[in-house]
């Protein structure tokens, strides 16, 4: 089943709080945290302080993408703040491996992104230790940027690579996620769809969590 994971990046946060109880209600089963340094990519937001003061209103896995330099500094202080799951990026780290392995002693599950240009390979030979690789679908950085269809078929490799070797690993897809490329990255083969613009920045978040889940799930046969 397709899993969505609102983006926190694109909520109001004047009111914070209560837009993740509505999506949580609407169903939504991950809450996506974007965490970005000003250094690994252009932008600041947020650090474990909002895990934490998230943590006890939400029942939602809280996926931490780490966009920073030297991501091994933040491992412990996500985990003491609740976080249930942390990719960083392969751009990032010079030993992935044993990165994956300090979170997993956090009691956390672990995940690599890569980023639009960086080709799967990087994975390959650690993909047994990962419970999830986050494609993205844009440049990392920025909310509301537009999809990258090139990426397509990098979904659709890796999907058929898990397959084939019966892996539980999950795709997650990030970036420029709406109703028509919900639809494109389940067909190709994603897991979890992050989508920030198009559930916060709509009218009714709820249902727009709802309108992603039923394009994504028609395209699996679901």
């Amino acid at each position: 089943m397709i899993q969505i994971a609102p983006s926190i990046l694109s909520a109001d946060f004047s009111r914070l709080g209560d837009q993740v109880q509505m999506v949580e209600e609407a169903g939504a089963e991950v809450l996506h945290i974007d965490v970005m340094d000003g250094h690994f990519v252009p932008n600041l937001t947020f650090g474990p302080a909002i895990v934490k003061s998230l943590r006890n209103h939400s029942k939602m896995r809280f996926d931490v993408h780490l966009m920073v330099e030297e991501p091994e500094k933040f491992i412990v202080e996500f985990a003491k703040a609740g976080a249930d799951h942390i990719t960083f990026h392969l751009e990032t780290s010079l030993h992935a491996h044993r990165l994956i392995q300090q979170i997993k002693e956090q009691g956390m599950t672990a995940g690599i992104a890569l980023n639009p240009a960086t080709p799967l390979d990087g994975v390959k030979y650690i993909l047994q230790d990962l419970d999830m690789v986050l494609l993205m679908t844009v440049n990392p950085g920025f909310g509301g940027q537009n999809f990258i269809p090139n990426v397509l078929p990098k979904i659709q490799v890796l999907h058929r690579h898990l397959e084939q070797t019966q892996s539980s690993c999950l795709i997650q897809v990030d970036g420029g996620i709406n109703l028509e490329t919900a639809a494109m990255v389940a067909q190709a083969g994603a897991h979890i769809l992050v989508a920030g613009a198009a559930v916060f920045a709509q009218a009714d978040p709820q249902q727009a969590v709802k309108n992603i889940r039923k394009a994504a799930g028609l395209m699996k046969g679901e």
